[in-house]
């Protein structure tokens, strides 16, 4: 037995808690704070209203574009026909054997998303992504019903009144519209539009088409409507991918505290009493209109997408109170750590904004501002050497290629034919692809064997070495095909022949080595 000390001593507490401990412990998913953006004007948001207005034009008028492509062809402009296996760009027909160019234009729109981050940040979340517009669109059917942020947050935490629930109705109303038109403008791309439409009103419709609207229409309501910056911030996995696109020359909105701390809410009367101030007045505009509901002031963080609605509300306060633009700006970690060391004697002090200005209350000539020259780098210029060369190697490929295709499938079973005269036969189908939306006419010729004769099933004359066959526009032209060579001459069957498909009104032509089978089990 163990006697007091000895037992205090074995069984000594450890001052040690776990990091799961059931009190410490909080939820795993925080509950959503609601964001109420203000309204910015500026540059910036001018901007982000001319994106908006052209990529939802694009998105909702192109199915509605006509183009004429002759009698045997659609006439939507931009049309995924999956029936026919076919895709209408304008002039250029993309058929399935020719996939590559698609292939081609995702790797172009990586290279281009790696271009963009890499020189100006995440300008596509703040400008061009998808979600990004939805949530802006959204945005102005809100602050048309609801009003600008104050007046949505006093609706938001008011009772439940008549006012409140017309709002609301109205509101969550119109998002259902836009959210249906954008399935319904989604569905238009792969069947011709107008049609589709009258059959959607009239429930005549594929069932496929109403589901597609459906689940689009609840996506786009969720995601734009309800969720809005949770997606950005949980959901999509790009702003964890981006830094890798990043380097110290990138342009990214930047709160340059250099000049702005410490910042002051009565910066004239410490001033005035000879404390050292900044230019941030602490106002809060840049997290007011932040659709992120993030303070850039904090520094780069995942949540931002680089929209740069906080520049403009920041330069508006900036203009109010006669003071340089650019407190929060575009600027490189570069130019930002050059500054910061001038501010702050290379970190051995702190921040003191009057080293970056001259006695006349100008920015120091030491002080780094943005120079274009800068997007020229060697990894931008890499970026854009790749992304060009892809696409002229695309532009070549679709300029050069071949709008005729030969395919030869020779008979399994039987695999050879002995004639009455010893002659051998082989059966072939032949299949001609007329990638054009005009009927030709196509001349097969045999090259090799110089004693074979050829038949085609259903044409005259007979037998010959050539046959002139007429091919449907934009369809395939399948051909039953016989080869007979004669007894005497079998030993030509060594190397096959070459079957030839030209057309007879251009130059166009195509060809195809096929192989000769032989008794006894041999192919030549």
């Amino acid at each position: 037995m163990l006697d007091q000390s000895q037992t205090k001593a074995a069984a000594e507490r450890l001052d040690v808690e776990p990091v799961n401990a059931a009190r410490m412990r909080k939820p795993l998913y925080e509950k959503r704070r609601k964001i109420f953006p203000k309204r910015a004007e500026g540059r910036f948001r001018q901007f982000k209203w001319l994106v908006m207005l052209v990529t939802l034009g694009i998105y909702y008028f192109t199915p509605w574009i006509r183009w004429d492509r002759g009698p045997h062809a659609p006439d939507q402009a931009v049309l995924l026909d999956l029936a026919s296996r076919r895709f209408y760009f304008f002039f250029i027909e993309i058929w399935p054997q020719e996939f590559f160019f698609v292939a081609g234009l995702l790797v172009m729109a990586g290279f281009g998303l790696f271009l963009v981050t890499a020189a100006v940040g995440r300008a596509w979340c703040g400008y061009a992504c998808p979600q990004t517009v939805w949530v802006d669109l959204f945005l102005v059917v809100e602050r048309f019903i609801e009003g600008d942020r104050n007046a949505r947050i006093r609706l938001d935490a008011g009772p439940c009144t008549l006012e409140k629930i017309t709002k609301r109705v109205a509101k969550h109303t119109i998002w259902l519209a836009i959210a249906v038109a954008t399935g319904g403008a989604w569905i238009f791309y792969f069947a011709d539009a107008p049609g589709l439409l009258k059959n959607l009103v009239t429930l005549e419709a594929p069932a496929v088409a109403y589901t597609t609207v459906a689940i689009l229409t609840a996506t786009t309501y969720v995601l734009g409507g309800l969720m809005r910056e949770q997606v950005c911030t949980y959901m999509c996995p790009w702003p964890r991918i981006q830094a890798a696109m990043l380097d110290e020359n990138s342009l990214v909105v930047t709160y340059n505290d250099w000049r702005g701390e410490p910042r002051s809410r009565h910066a004239k009367k410490a001033a005035a009493a000879g404390e050292v101030v900044g230019d941030c007045v602490d106002c809060n505009a840049c997290v007011a209109v932040c659709p992120m509901g993030i303070d850039i002031r904090d520094g780069q963080q995942l949540e931002c997408i680089t929209c740069a609605l906080c520049i403009d509300a920041c330069d508006g306060v900036m203009d109010k109170l006669g003071r340089e633009r650019g407190l929060i700006s575009y600027a490189t970690l570069s130019d930002y750590a050059e500054n910061m060391a001038l501010a702050t004697d290379s970190g051995a002090k702190r921040i003191d904004p009057r080293k970056v200005r001259n006695a006349d209350g100008g920015f120091a000539d030491r002080v780094r501002h943005f120079d274009w020259r800068i997007i020229f780098r060697p990894r931008i210029l890499l970026y854009f050497g790749v992304w060009s060369l892809v696409g002229l190697a695309l532009l070549y490929a679709l300029l050069t290629r071949e709008r005729l295709d030969l395919n030869v499938l020779h008979d399994r079973n039987p695999q050879f034919v002995i004639e009455s005269d010893g002659s051998v036969r082989n059966g072939y189908m032949v299949k001609v692809l007329n990638m054009i939306p005009q009927q030709r006419t196509i001349l097969l010729t045999i090259e090799g064997m110089p004693s074979a004769v050829m038949r085609v099933s259903g044409h005259d004359p007979e037998q010959g070495r050539s046959f002139a066959v007429s091919v449907e526009p934009d369809r395939v032209t399948s051909l039953k095909v016989f080869v007979t060579l004669p007894k005497g001459r079998l030993a030509e069957a060594e190397h096959g022949f070459t079957l030839v498909a030209e057309d007879l009104s251009g130059e166009e032509r195509d060809v195809y080595e096929a192989s000769f089978n032989l008794p006894g089990g041999s192919t030549r």
